[in-house]
């Protein structure tokens, strides 16, 4: 199973990992970064086990993020 990791601090708040894959991202209107929904904090990141078929998206919101926060293992 792969995973993202979301370096939320790192977040600027873009949204563009919204547009690209919006069931696993969402803005937190409260201080305008995103949040990766249905993650646990693990260390310094939020963490969230996915399946094969959900990795090519996340991966393309991780290689378009200017704020180079998240990141996907596969």
């Amino acid at each position: 199973m792969a995973k993202i990791k979301h370096f939320r601090g790192k977040c600027i708040g873009c949204a563009y990992c919204i547009e690209i894959a919006p069931e696993f991202w969402k803005m937190n209107v409260a201080d305008g970064r995103c949040d990766l929904m249905g993650s646990y904090v693990r260390g310094n990141c939020y963490e969230l086990e996915i399946f094969e078929d959900e990795i090519q998206r996340n991966q393309r919101a991780s290689n378009i993020c200017p704020g180079k926060c998240i990141r996907v293992e596969v």
